[in-house]
């Protein structure tokens, strides 16, 4: 057996390069134009600063700047019973004081206050006791 490599391809008869054929080849122009780059979009940075002005508030009116009409008032407070205020009312119930079971429900103390704008009557929060 001889030793001897065998001719490269490009010396062989009837062989083609591979790149006549593609498009963009050295014997034919491209098929399809070229895709134009996107552009890169600039950025806008929007950066909006809220100062809140937190009061705290409690079972009692509290003068306050509301968020929905943005008026300077004095809130109206509403008492809702809370679970708290029924585990109260059931272990009086449990320990024979069932006459004093609905005294809970008419302390504020025992309740939760909910603070609402006397202007456009929006929700402004709840104070839990």
């Amino acid at each position: 057996m001889d030793s001897k490599q065998p001719p490269p391809y490009s010396e062989q008869a009837g062989f083609t390069p591979a790149q006549t054929y593609q498009p963009g080849g050295p014997t034919q122009p491209p098929m399809y134009p070229p895709m134009p780059q996107p552009q890169q979009p600039s950025t806008v940075i929007i950066q909006t600063t809220t100062t809140s002005n937190l009061v705290p508030i409690g079972s009692e009116p509290t003068r306050i700047c509301c968020p929905s009409c943005h008026a300077e008032v004095v809130t109206t407070v509403k008492s809702t019973p809370s679970s708290r205020t029924h585990c109260w009312a059931l272990v009086m119930c449990l320990l024979i004081c069932w006459p004093c079971v609905c005294l809970p429900y008419c302390m504020d103390s025992c309740q939760n206050a909910n603070h609402y704008c006397p202007n456009c009557s929006a929700y402004i929060g709840t104070y839990e006791n």
